[in-house]
């Protein structure tokens, strides 16, 4: 019976984190799958790199989890539960390091031409929150790094249609396992997944990848991308590495940070949805090792749209989107292209 009953939960939590495309019904799947939520890239043609807003036009109660030791973040003070307002009208999610926050800009200007806001008497303010990514020596000169016109055309193209996955967007210029540098790091990515239970409760999440750590399948338990052997073509698992007496020091803060939002169609207070978010990031931690270190700036954001009626299960909406966010974070490295000199895990996996 033990045996048996293992063998289940095997096979239940490896078609939660199956291969991409493994789940998708009726052709949803991902963040949009949630009540309310559209999801918008905009990838620059200079450079690998870019931006991702995941909108809420009707307005979400949001809530973070910033757990890096290299953030870069804007109105994160907000979503503390113990503040005013409550509403989130978008996430921005950008490449171009400090710099990319300017990209909140444009999603702010979009939002104020379809006077969709948080209202003060007659007047709608946006609320539009964010974090960004370290991809600036990604081909191309440094100074080319998204901004408002990026995060404009990001918000203005956003649909619930099935999100694109991969070298696109806050994705387009992301590397993952860097803890021997970047000769020996492999391209990042974005990627989505969601599951609906029957009772209609949704939990989605996107997430960029561009860690430090090596990415993880957690169904199986093996490096799927991440440091590179010293001669390139197979994977050295950072695992192995981080026992080795020989070690190439602290990461370089801020170069490194992986972001996402985790959404649900759920009714939560702030304090709750802060509660998905801290909930979410375990899922973060499955899939990524090392995470949350110094160098990197690791935020997870949280929207619950309230489209579903009912007492809201927290423990399980957040149990669910930790689940979400390590699968997103698998198909984020597997739908990568490849780059000069930065293998995705498709060219490492067609080398062998």
């Amino acid at each position: 019976m033990k045996r048996s009953t293992a063998a289940l939960s095997s096979l239940l939590f490896g078609a939660l984190l199956a291969p991409p495309g493994s789940q998708a019904q009726d052709g949803s799947w991902g963040i949009t799958t949630v009540d309310g939520i559209t999801v918008g890239n905009h990838t620059l043609s200079e450079k690998p790199t870019g931006c991702t807003v995941i909108l809420a036009g009707q307005g979400a109660i949001g809530g973070v989890d910033v757990r890096g030791g290299a953030p870069g973040t804007v109105e994160t003070d907000l979503l503390d539960p113990v503040n005013s307002v409550q509403e989130v009208h978008g996430v921005i999610l950008s490449g171009g390091s400090a710099f990319g926050l300017a990209a909140r800009d444009g999603v702010m200007r979009y939002l104020d031409e379809q006077d969709t806001g948080y209202r003060v008497g007659d007047i709608v303010v946006p609320i539009v929150v964010g974090a960004i990514l370290y991809d600036l020596p990604m081909g191309g000169e440094p100074g080319i790094r998204p901004g408002p016109d990026c995060g404009y055309r990001a918000a203005a193209g956003a649909t619930s249609d099935r999100p694109a996955e991969g070298s696109v967007g806050a994705g387009a210029g992301a590397t993952v396992g860097k803890s021997r540098g970047m000769a020996r790091a492999m391209k990042g990515g974005i990627g989505t997944a969601s599951i609906t239970m029957p009772s209609g409760l949704t939990v989605g999440a996107i997430v960029a990848v561009n860690s430090v750590g090596d990415v993880i399948d957690p169904a199986t338990g093996q490096v799927v991308a991440g440091v590179r052997t010293s001669d390139g073509t197979g994977l050295a698992d950072a695992r192995v590495l981080m026992r080795q007496e020989r070690s190439s020091g602290e990461p370089q803060s801020g170069a490194n940070t992986t972001i996402g939002v985790v959404a649900t169609n759920a009714a939560l207070t702030q304090a709750q949805a802060t509660k998905v978010a801290q909930m979410a990031q375990d899922g973060l931690a499955r899939a990524l090792y090392p995470a949350h270190t110094p160098g990197d700036g690791d935020t997870v954001f949280s929207l619950a749209t309230g489209t579903l009626t009912g007492p809201p299960p927290v423990s399980r909406i957040g149990t669910l989107a930790a689940d979400m966010m390590a699968e997103a974070i698998v198909r984020a490295v597997r739908a990568a292209t490849g780059v000069e000199g930065i293998p995705s895990a498709a060219d490492l996996e067609a080398g062998r």
